[in-house]
């Protein structure tokens, strides 16, 4: 098992969301913690380390730490747009 934490930039995401999809989304982020690279899961260029999972239109931009056993959720929002907010 994997522990998940997630940024305090997400938490402020999550109230922007509509009520499903968050519920989707908090039922995906747990998962990470079971499986951090689920089917689907791609990872992004230029990033070290960093994977992205779709949910419907949203995104979920998340650092895996395999020495630490870690998964770190960065960001989540529409795809349109959670690549921008990335550091």
């Amino acid at each position: 098992m994997y522990e998940v934490d997630i940024l305090p930039r997400v938490y402020k995401a999550f109230r922007r969301l509509p009520n499903e999809t968050l519920k989707r989304i908090v039922r995906r982020i747990q998962s990470l913690g079971e499986q951090p690279r689920p089917p689907g899961c791609k990872k992004l260029r230029g990033q070290e380390d960093v994977y992205r999972i779709r949910v419907g239109e949203y995104r979920i931009l998340y650092r895996v730490r395999d020495a630490e056993r870690r998964v770190i959720v960065l960001n989540i929002g529409h795809r349109r747009d959670v690549y921008r907010r990335l550091k």
